[in-house]
């Protein structure tokens, strides 16, 4: 039987392999991935785990307190075929004294040195999350009106949260008689009453983002009429989540957006368009030599070239091995 697994972008409400509020497309209820402290750790992962630990010429081991069993012996599997083991962290670990390095500082800082010295780019990291725009509408009961509401939500459901969503605001173009609102509480539902032969208007939606998002907002304009089309183009979704990294890259800032999903129904009418949004991009520098912190080794301060070299000796090892292995 084929499993499924569901990418969330908000955080699961359990935790230990329990079932979620939520069912897979199948109908079966889903279950959480988040083991607890009493889980075991999956067997297939752990046992390829301890099996590249055994292969390692090197093995780095990166802002962990290396404290929590079976996972932090896994590091001292590499040392019976000759390894080697590199820390860092900002806290002493109970690993230290077989570590052949020890390095006291920031992952990031340190990562980003050894990149540099091997000459070797740290891709930015892009960002995009998705939300959905969902319109629906409904005759009154006297036939005179529409009654409509716009809908802010996550692709995943409606009732599951936007945690990257602060508020929304709404106005209208042209249409006075339309009462601008601000929408601060999830869900993000504006509702309105419109006359059947009202003409086609737009709703501008100010999507404000919170505040650890890089970019304050982006503005939307939706098309309000009440003639639903249910002829939905299809699109790339894959070219256009390329299009957006590759736009947020060269211009280094976030808040592009595009239309990558339209759903649309007669009975009862209902139109669905899903967007996709750039919220973040890291971009990581050259790091200065300066700043990277001091790495000890048995007690001793070493240069930061170690860590480097052991890196080029240890890569240049594993070359060799393949091309032997390949002869």
């Amino acid at each position: 039987m084929k499993s499924l697994r569901y990418v969330r972008d908000f955080e699961v409400e359990t935790i230990g392999l329990k079932e979620t509020s939520r069912r897979c497309s199948c109908g079966s209820r889903l279950r959480d991935s988040v083991l607890d402290w009493e889980d075991a750790l999956p067997p297939k992962e752990m046992n390829a785990a301890e099996k590249h630990c055994r292969m390692a010429d090197l093995v780095l081991c990166l802002g962990t307190s290396l404290q929590i069993t079976p996972a932090c012996n896994l590091p001292l599997k590499c040392l019976r075929g000759g390894g080697k083991i590199v820390i860092v962290n900002l806290q002493k670990t109970p690993k230290d004294t077989k570590a052949s390095m020890v390095i006291r500082g920031l992952v990031d800082k340190v990562i980003s040195g050894v990149m540099n010295n091997l000459n070797l780019c740290i891709p930015p990291f892009v960002r995009i999350d998705l939300f959905q725009i969902l319109f629906t509408q409904a005759l009154s009961s006297d036939k005179k009106f529409v009654n409509w509401n716009i809908k802010v939500e996550s692709v995943h459901g409606s009732r599951a949260p936007l945690p990257f969503i602060k508020c929304v605001e709404v106005s209208f173009t042209d249409r006075e008689d339309l009462k601008p609102a601000i929408l601060d509480k999830q869900p993000f539902l504006l509702k309105r009453r419109s006359s059947r032969t009202a003409e086609p208007f737009e709703v501008v939606l100010i999507i404000n983002f919170i505040d650890g998002c890089g970019c304050p907002y982006v503005a939307i304009n939706v098309p309000i009429h009440f003639k639903i089309s249910r002829q939905c183009p299809r699109y790339d979704k894959e070219a256009l989540y390329q299009k957006l990294r590759d736009s947020a890259v060269k211009d280094l800032h976030c808040g592009q957006y595009e239309t990558i999903e339209r759903r649309a129904n007669l009975c009862p009418k209902y139109d669905a368009t899903v967007y996709a949004v750039v919220t973040n991009i890291a971009t990581y520098n050259k790091a200065d030599k300066a700043s990277l912190s001091p790495i000890t080794s048995n007690g001793n301060v070493q240069s930061e070239d170690l860590l480097i070299n052991s890196l080029k000796i240890n890569s240049k090892l594993l070359k060799a091995r393949k091309r032997k292995s390949e002869q």
